[in-house]
């Protein structure tokens, strides 16, 4: 959160430094391919707007709504995110590497083959997401909420993902390698099919009774975890 504080001053601060295409370039109107990168767009009302293959690319996005808004193929790297709602929107094969943000709505999103690598999200929501060949390898994920999301196929790999929420998520194919899941819930999660996933990590985490294991693996006597 300081790290985001911190660019959005140095924004502010050298905003009337922008160059005049950049400047003629952030009052472009929303639409495909618009070059919004590096803007300041926080605070907007999009909701449904077809931005695909935008460059939002170090654009100050917080608090503006794209539910159900067209975002395919955009470039979304290392922009800010925090309140964002990307609720129903299409963001499949986007880029968010390294994207910052804490308390966005991705719920029921498509998310197919988009890249999260490195991403910091806090308490960031993707209930009914659909994720599946998404790459959240190496990313900031703590007290996410997956609950019912699909990411089969998808990469978690060095993630942390310590009090996430997976209940009832598809996880099949998903690989779990090197993936830190202190405390992770996975209640009614089917996790058999899940790929790298090993007993230290599974005694670490939280199920319950309908909760699947892969073949080799045994529940941990500490499950059900207490609600946090």
């Amino acid at each position: 959160m300081r790290a985001t504080l911190a660019r959005l001053s140095l924004t502010i601060l050298f905003s009337g430094l922008l160059p005049a295409g950049a400047e003629a370039s952030c009052k472009s109107p929303p639409g495909p391919s618009v070059d919004w990168s590096g803007c300041n767009k926080q605070l907007l009302q999009l909701d449904g707007s077809d931005l695909t293959s935008a460059n939002l690319e170090g654009t100050f996005l917080s608090g503006t709504g794209f539910s159900s808004a067209k975002l395919n193929n955009a470039n979304l790297q290392r922009s800010e995110l925090v309140r964002t709602s990307f609720k129903e929107a299409d963001l499949s094969g986007a880029n968010l590497e390294k994207s910052l943000s804490s308390r966005a709505d991705f719920s029921n999103a498509i998310l197919k083959g988009t890249r999260l690598v490195k991403a910091e999200f806090l308490r960031v929501i993707f209930d009914g997401a659909d994720l599946s060949g998404a790459d959240l390898s190496d990313g900031e994920f703590s007290r996410n909420s997956f609950a019912k999301a699909n990411l089969s196929g998808a990469n978690l790999g060095g993630a942390m993902l310590q009090r996430a929420n997976f209940r009832e998520a598809t996880l099949a194919g998903t690989s779990f390698k090197r993936t830190y899941i202190y405390w992770t819930r996975f209640e009614g999660a089917d996790l058999s099919q899940a790929l790298d996933l090993t007993q230290a990590q599974v005694n670490m985490s939280c199920g319950d009774a309908q909760t699947k294991l892969p073949a080799g693996l045994t529940v941990p006597a500490q499950w059900p975890c207490a609600e946090d």
